[in-house]
């Protein structure tokens, strides 16, 4: 008999567990309000969701201290609209609880600072389905880099090859990839499948209901003797 471990599940945080991109866009907005050089665009600022926020602003500051005056006002504007503009996507919870209830052992590795990491995952009541959270001020390196999803799996007592990593942006998909996990693009976030596809997850899904059975089936294939990547695969509620 077969005794392989329920595979570890890790997700993304912002437009894969937690719906926040409208919170994000008010304010990068509010940031950038009466500021002197370009602002970005709201394509622009989803393009660099998944990565720091030092990261994302990096393209249109001009000195330190404009630098420190954004993150000053983005801050100031994130604590205080935080709370009433952050849900989570429909289906999280109960996806969580059903993987939780099978034995999966569940983490969350986002770009986002552990304050209001911390602060959502506890909102939304889904801090009692992970065993780690891994956010920037957890490590010295972000996505794309491979080191916080290996991290999490460290934390975790597990190896690549018995985990997936959940996220709706290129940059979860890179870093999931290059850290040897079973990557699943989610398409309910901001990004649309062609803009994950050059990236090559190993596994879309249009739903995170819809996790639950491509996880059992991605575990089987993996007990068959057969490589989770052997192809990228499309998964979708019939009609």
């Amino acid at each position: 008999m077969n005794h392989q471990r329920h595979y570890a599940v890790l997700f993304d945080l912002d437009g894969t567990l937690i719906d926040s991109i409208g919170l994000l866009l008010a304010t990068v907005r509010h940031a950038f309000s009466g500021y002197a050089g370009r602002a970005p665009t709201d394509e622009e600022w989803i393009a660099g969701i998944g990565t720091p926020l030092a990261v994302q602003l990096r393209p249109f500051i001009e000195s330190d201290e404009d630098a420190e005056g954004l993150v000053a006002r983005y801050r100031t504007y994130q604590r205080e609209h935080h709370d009433k503009l952050v849900t989570a996507y429909e289906g999280v919870l109960d996806t969580l609880e059903q993987l939780y209830n099978w034995g999966h052992p569940m983490g969350v590795v986002t770009s986002k600072s552990n304050e209001m990491m911390d602060r959502a995952l506890k909102l939304l009541g889904i801090d009692v389905y992970m065993k780690t959270t891994i956010g920037f001020d957890s490590c010295s390196l972000s996505k794309p880099d491979p080191f916080p999803v290996l991290m999490a799996l460290g934390e975790l007592g597990y190896e690549p090859h018995e985990a997936v990593f959940v996220g709706d942006s290129p940059h979860d998909i890179k870093s999931g990839n290059a850290a040897g996990v079973t990557t699943i693009a989610a398409l309910w976030g901001p990004f649309a499948r062609n803009q994950l596809e050059p990236y090559r997850p190993n596994l879309f899904l249009e739903s995170i209901t819809d996790l639950p059975g491509a996880v059992q089936r991605i575990q089987a294939g993996a007990i068959a003797g057969r490589t989770p990547r052997d192809g990228t695969r499309s998964l979708k509620k019939p009609d």
